[in-house]
């Protein structure tokens, strides 16, 4: 129905134009209004640019309309000719509305014609004052049923009160309750007399508004709706075939101590079109039907006037006058405030007579009165606490003779202003406003018990005001429902909330990111190591994060979930109990479970079954004597076990042919006395994880059995390395439209050698998404939700077209965008405080390019992930020209994690660690190798000899390998030990040559004892010089025995070493690494005992260990053809600071200080503080 009000022959205008105007119209009854026309006045340059409209039952109580529970405002015309129309996205039923103009043609003055769309609307109306009532009672002989739809419509001033009870039949009862403004589903059981909250929903509903409340029960599932939120509420299970028996509102009547009262939290209000199952209550009562049982209510509801005035910013205020009594010598100020504000001004006056001035304030969510005079506070007083929940709050101010309760007294027969909230403009005397100025509602204003008419104010009948919205409160609660995802806490203050992510696991405006990677894999390429770590599987979706160790291998990266039990135990029969059946628990809820299985490339899970003389699963066409339960829980059933294929009934045995009896098929079921064992893994993904095992064959007399279930063990990351490569400027991928309505985030990696082009981009008719590369360092993130275009840019200070990945993360939500690269700092851009905040877009989503295939991405794009979900690039580019799946090259990116010379090995999906040219271990390489040496401890290492014919020529050749060229030789190894004098280190040559590494006998100084040089000493605080050496035999650590060697380093190496040695390296010949790790396949020989070790501790084996000399000796050492060698000086770095009073270099004269001819010197530790090295 389309209706026309005409207010003049051109429009409406009125004679000022100015912010206090407005267009009321009546439309007779009340109507369900959907859509809004404007257009200019006729004939003029009078039009409205943006406008507010109100609604109201009554013609008081106004209700301002929002679109998107955000914006207040509409846009109007530009024109005074055009008609510019605006569907409501939520119809609204009212009598009255009220059309506020915001701004107008600059040109002309305020100016319209309007036009309204709508239907009448219907209903019946119910009033209850506290004691009224209304019971329905089903039939006793209706058919129960498990669906039950219950609808209505209130309103109340009141914010607490039992809006409706259900009572089953077996003394179930479900109520919903109005409690502090929200409304609360509650139930009880017959045997207790506590209710107990189900689900809490909406706020604020104590404002005399119309509010929509519909329950759902279909069967276990319950849907509670308030307005236009509903939520979801998993019942309990005895309410699952719920009996209704009676249905009641109003006063309600409870059980306790076996007798029936009425219930204190009685609702005051209005009830409209009460519905149950399709009945309409209120009708049912007007016609006097005998189900329906009535106590003191009305059909229609009373509307209490009580006008409301709204303070929404810094320039609101309110002055009424107040003329003082000057007979009683009494006064009196009260009225009720509701804020979510912690601070702000309330009201302050002139004392008659004293010259001071009273403040009403809010500070830290206290109320606070002061009395000031000259700057001097005279008095304080403070009262009340958490006032800032956006409940009402009454305040009274009381004087009497001069005397305060609360307040103070008041000038006799003088008049004086009193300003509510803020101060109006100007030098007016008595109003400084100290703290911030008042955001809120307030009602009910009394000055000397005389209710003040704000209608009267608003016609500027009396007082004075600004910026005020008179008769309604514009409270917002803008945490209910709450945008803070995740678990999130909201607070909010007038105008914005906040939301504390803390201890949620997520962060960002809303909590709507993870703070955690997605997978152990994701862990590793971060350069982390083997340990527990979060993960979250689905990133901003909604399963938590867990906690799982990672497990990094040179191989692979698993991740590990353990359960309750997975130790080998031992199978205890029960009695009267044919079977052991056992359940398993894990660490991990079951969709954090599911979600890492799906997500991985591969799980695995051990399966064990020791036994002896107890069958397992008997033969394949026989009936299993133990199962197990495995996959999506409670799990499935299954048959076969660990090593074996999936429904075969068999054990790993079986597949292979080699059970103990060829008979059967599992080595448990040839039933025989001796010990034997099935076991196998369980790596078919629908069927992990294990949740149950049942062993049968344990009664019989003689049967013993135990059982072992490991971890679950997964590695590989589809997600992480989903990877869609785009050869060309015009290729692209597109998916669905992607739906990021109010919270949306998207991260990738990226890697090109383009300067510029578009990663993605999804449109709508207006709005928009697009995050494209704008030039070779700059990544830009662009949208508009119907504000405009905003974006928000990243500036790299390196080049982004490096062929390298990099990594994105953007993030849209009502609060805030923000753009993420790499590891720079995060980019943010506000959202508009009164803006739209639901992103529509409605064309397919384009990755890699845009649907007009201009400025299109060229490289690859990987792990695209949208609010958690992960896009399938490479099914995607299978099928699509100029799109190929996969990228080779991640050795440029990752290389670097690669540490002391392992070499980046490529790999399809991600890269290794090649560690064999390199002393240390580990998945990157950087584990050290150390050996805890005792005095009879020692490793030789024999190095390939050269052919016969090189050795007699003029060429010789490198220490290891047979070419001619001539090139530098490294030697590195670290040391601790409380041992001076020592030998650490001996290499020899096959042309009867040698070096030795030795500690001197007071532990300060390095000595080298080469056979074709003079020996030479070093301080451990100095450069390390001169050293020649030829081709090496054999390498030998701390112990020595050799008729050739020099008699003294013969007397010093027979001593041995006791001490700790690590990374020990010859060129890319690691000996100590072979020792520990290769003893069997490398040309290694050991003798003595020899213990892995940490190196951090002292050996308990020294007597007196006075003094620790740890170090790292690196020696570079040249192959001359001459024999002479040109120095190479050897650097180190301290790895452990401490002083000394040596010189940095030790003289040639100073080398007899070495004790080679004492072997009992050995014996003299000196006494200094531990030092180590890296040299």
């Amino acid at each position: 129905m389309s209706s026309y009000f005409p207010v003049g022959a051109g429009g409406w205008s009125p004679l000022t134009s100015d912010g206090y105007q407005w267009l009321e119209v009546d439309l007779g009854q009340r109507t369900k209004i959907s859509a809004i026309a404007t257009q200019g006045r006729y004939g003029s340059s009078d039009w409205l640019t943006s406008y507010q409209l109100m609604f109201s039952d009554t013609g008081h109580n106004w209700k301002q309309y929002r679109q998107e529970d955000s914006i207040g405002s509409f846009p109007g015309n530009n024109n005074a000719d055009s008609v510019v129309q605006y569907k409501l996205q939520q119809p609204v039923v009212a009598r009255f509305l009220r059309l506020i103009p915001l701004d107008w043609n600059p040109s002309g003055r305020i100016g319209l014609r309007l036009e309204t769309y709508g239907c009448p609307y219907t209903s019946d109306v119910l009033n209850l004052d506290g004691s009224s009532s209304l019971v329905y009672r089903l039939s006793p002989g209706s058919r129960p049923t498990q669906t039950h739809v219950i609808t209505l419509k209130f309103k109340t001033l009141r914010n607490s009160g039992t809006l409706l009870q259900v009572d089953g039949r077996e003394g179930l009862t479900l109520s919903l309750e109005i409690e502090r403004g929200k409304l609360l589903l509650l139930f009880r059981q017959a045997s207790s007399a506590k209710l107990q909250q189900l689900a809490s929903l909406a706020s604020l509903l104590d404002d005399q508004q119309w509010h929509y409340v519909a329950v759902e029960l279909r069967g276990q599932n319950l849907n509670l709706t308030v307005d236009k939120h509903t939520l979801g509420v998993k019942i309990p299970l005895k309410f699952h075939h719920l009996d209704i028996e009676e249905l009641s509102v109003g006063t309600v009547e409870v059980m306790s101590s076996h007798k029936l009262f009425r219930s204190k939290k009685s609702f005051h209000g209005c009830l409209e079109n009460l519905l149950f199952n399709g009945l309409n209550l209120i009708q049912l009562a007007k016609l006097q039907d005998h189900k329906v049982s009535l106590g003191n209510v009305t059909f229609s509801c009373a509307e209490p006037v009580s006008a409301a005035v709204t303070f929404p910013g810094p320039q609101s205020f309110l002055q009424l006058p107040w003329t003082a009594s000057s007979s009683s010598g009494s006064a009196s100020i009260g009225f009720q405030f509701r804020t979510w504000n912690n601070a702000g001004l309330l009201l302050t006056f002139d004392l008659p007579g004293q010259g001071g001035v009273v403040w009403l304030f809010l500070n830290e969510a206290r109320l606070y009165m002061q009395i000031q005079k000259e700057g001097r506070v005279l008095l304080e007083l403070s009262a009340g606490s958490a006032l800032s929940d956006g409940q009402w709050h009454s305040v009274e101010l009381n004087s009497k003779q001069s005397r305060l309760t609360v307040s103070v007294d008041k000038d006799e027969g003088g008049i004086k202003p009193v300003f509510s909230s803020g101060c109006p403009s100007g030098d007016i005397h008595g109003c400084r406003n100290p703290v911030t100025a008042f955001q809120g509602c307030m009602r009910l204003f009394s000055l000397d018990n005389r209710i003040m008419d704000l209608i009267a104010v608003q016609q500027k009948h009396l007082g004075n005001y600004s910026n005020l919205q008179i008769d309604m409160c514009g409270i917002i609660d803008r945490c209910s429902p709450s945008r803070c995802e995740h678990g999130g806490l909201c607070s909010q203050t007038w105008s914005v909330f906040h939301c504390n992510c803390s201890n949620s696991g997520y962060g960002g405006a809303t909590c709507h990111s993870s703070v955690y990677q997605q997978s152990c894999e994701a862990y590793k390429h971060n350069g982390n190591t083997s340990g527990y770590f979060y993960i979250d599987v689905d990133g901003s979706g909604p399963i938590k994060p867990q906690l799982v160790y990672c497990n990094m291998t040179d191989s692979e990266t698993w991740m590990i979930i353990q359960h309750n039990n997975t130790e080998l135990t031992t199978v205890s029969p029960a009695a009267g109990l044919d079977h052991h059946s056992v359940h398993f628990s894990y660490s991990s809820e079951e969709e954090q479970l599911l979600g890492s299985i799906i997500q991985s490339e591969h799980c695995e899970q051990e399966l064990s079954y020791q036994c002896r003389k107890s069958r397992l699963l008997n033969t394949p066409e026989g009936t299993p004597f133990s199962w197990w339960l495995g996959g999506r829980a409670p799990g499935r059933v299954q048959t076969y076990w660990g090593g074996a294929h999936p429904g075969s009934q068999q054990c790993a045995c079986g597949l292979h042919g080699d059970c103990v009896d060829p008979q059967h098929y599992c080595n448990c079921d040839a039933d025989i006395m001796e010990w034997t064992e099935d076991s196998g893994l369980i790596t078919h993904k629908e069927h992990l994880p294990i949740r149950s095992l049942v062993a049968g064959d344990i009664q019989r007399p003689g049967s013993e059995a135990a059982y072992r279930v490991g971890p679950l063990r997964c590695f590989g990351d589809k997600n992480f390395w989903n990877t869609a490569f785009f050869e060309k400027e015009t290729s692209y991928l597109h998916f669905p439209t992607f739906h990021g309505e109010l919270s949306a985030d998207i991260s990738f990696l990226f890697k090109t050698t383009a300067s510029s082009g578009v990663f993605l981009e999804n449109l709508g008719i207006k709005d928009f998404i697009r995050i494209e590369l704008s030039s070779s360092t700059r990544v830009v993130f662009s949208f508009d939700v119907g504000n405009g275009p905003l974006e928000v840019q990243v500036e790299s200070t390196v080049p982004l077209n490096d062929n390298r990945w990099h990594q994105v993360h953007a993030e849209r939500n009502i609060k805030e965008a923000s753009l993420r690269l790499d590891s720079l700092p995060v980019a943010t851009q506000e959202a508009p405080a009164e803006g739209h905040v639901h992103l529509q877009l409605n064309s397919q989503l384009f990755i890699g390019g845009t649907a007009s295939r201009q400025r299109g991405f060229r490289g690859c794009i990987r792990s695209l992930q949208l609010n958690g979900v992960t896009l399938d690039l490479e099914e995607r580019a299978e099928i699509t020209p100029g799109v190929r799946p996969g990228c080779p090259g991640h050795c440029s990116s990752y290389g670097s994690l690669c540490q002391n010379q392992g070499r980046c090995v490529e790999r399809a999906k991600g890269f290794n660690c090649d560690c064999s040219l390199s002393a240390y271990t580990g998945v990157f390489c950087h584990t050290e190798l150390s050996a805890s040496f005792k005095s009879g401890t020692s490793i030789r290492y024999t190095f390939k000899e050269p052919n016969k014919m090189s050795r007699n020529g003029s060429a010789l050749p490198s220490s290891i390998h047979s070419d001619t060229t001539l090139r530098g030789e490294n030697i590195s190894l670290s040391f601790r030990t409380a041992q001076s004098p020592a030998l650490l280190l001996y290499v020899s040559s096959y042309y009867s040559e040698y070096m030795a590494v030795l500690i001197n006998k007071h532990g300060e100084k390095l000595c080298f004892h080469i056979s074709f040089m003079s020996k030479e000493c070093f301080s451990l605080d100095s450069f390390l010089t001169k050293t020649d050496f030829l081709n090496c035999s054999a390498l030998v650590l701390t112990s020595l025995k050799s008729d050739a060697l020099d008699p003294h380093l013969s007397r010093l190496a027979s001593l041995g070493f006791t001490g700790c040695l690590s990374v020990v390296q010859f060129n890319s010949v690691s000996p100590l690494k072979a020792a520990l790790l290769h003893p069997d396949t490398s040309p290694v020989h050991i003798t003595g005992p020899l213990v892995q070790s940490n190196c951090d501790t002292t050996f308990s084996d020294l007597r007196n260990p006075l003094c620790h000399f740890p170090g790292v000796i690196a020696v570079v050492i040249f192959v001359i053809l001459t024999g002479l060698a040109i120095a190479a000086r050897h650097l180190y770095q301290r790895k452990d600071t401490y002083r000394t009073q040596e010189e940095n270099r030790v003289k040639q004269e100073d080398c007899p200080d070495f004790p080679l001819n004492n072997p009992n010197d050995s014996q003299n530790l000196s006494m200094e503080n531990p030092k180590e090295y890296f040299i």
